[in-house]
């Protein structure tokens, strides 16, 4: 008879994520996936519990809540207080708490909660999806860190930050334009980036990923891989893939991949 699998429980999410060297006061971003441990007792909650009991409301917990232009496909538009995450339950679970901020981006918003929640979150359909001033920007130059649970590097969307503030000529910072509806129900216009007409084999097929080795902390929990590591000592890893090339895949200036266009291009 097969040995049956133990669930996961909070008091396991919390001895790893410690393990981890995760304390009060940091700023998280997490990637996810709740399917990756087993089973969790209490679910997508209990692992939000866990995170926002270990950072304490001094700290700031961010998640994707991208939508990957999945209601623009379906005649409908983003609406910050109901369209769901594309990015797993977590993340849909995370942005509706009471507490949660969740910013206006068309395709990639963020959702926070936390000391810094509403800076991280302010005006980023002002900004960019993933460049300066951008939610991310900001967790990076606060001392910021990424914990992937269970998602490997393939979800790291750092990466795609370190690109845009490389200039990857792939990536077009608000090439792209949505109508999106406000907490308060009005409707405007807001930018997006524009993103790439085909495949990065640096940051998509990871190629940049067994230099992360040397920055990455690693724990098991249940089934689930975690990985832990700095923002600003991932942008060096990949930036310099990004600026010298690596396994024969050739620099970002070299790169003849270019923004797509599509129906919401803008020229601007």
């Amino acid at each position: 008879m097969a040995e049956e699998r133990r669930s996961v429980t909070r008091d396991d999410l919390k001895e790893g994520f410690l393990a981890l060297g995760m304390t009060a006061g940091m700023k998280v971003i997490v990637h996810s996936s709740l399917k990756s441990f087993g089973y969790v007792e209490g679910g997508a909650d209990t692992v939000i519990d866990v995170l926002m009991e270990i950072l304490t409301p001094e700290g700031t917990l961010v998640f994707p809540s991208f939508n990957h232009e999945a209601p623009y496909n379906k005649g409908e538009i983003y609406d910050v207080r109901t369209t769901p995450t594309t990015n797993g339950i977590i993340p849909d679970t995370f942005w509706r708490r009471k507490g949660v901020v969740r910013s206006i981006n068309p395709t990639h918003a963020f959702a926070a909660w936390g000391k810094d929640k509403e800076r991280y979150t302010a005006d980023h359909q002002a900004t960019s999806a993933m460049g300066a001033d951008s939610p991310l920007a900001r967790l990076m130059a606060d001392g910021g860190y990424c914990l992937l649970l269970g998602v490997g590097y393939h979800s790291n969307t750092f990466h795609h930050h370190v690109e845009t503030m490389e200039g990857a000529k792939c990536l077009k910072l608000r090439g792209e334009v949505y109508p999106v509806r406000l907490a308060d129900g009005s409707e405007r216009m807001a930018h997006t980036w524009s993103w790439r007409n085909g495949v990065c084999p640096i940051t998509d097929m990871g190629a940049y990923v067994p230099g992360m080795a040397a920055i990455d902390r690693v724990v098991k929990i249940g089934d689930s891989t975690i990985n832990f590591y700095k923002l600003s000592d991932g942008y060096e890893v990949i930036a310099k893939c990004l600026r010298e090339g690596i396994d024969g895949h050739p620099p970002c200036k070299d790169c003849p991949v270019r923004p797509r266009i599509c129906r919401w291009s803008v020229t601007e």
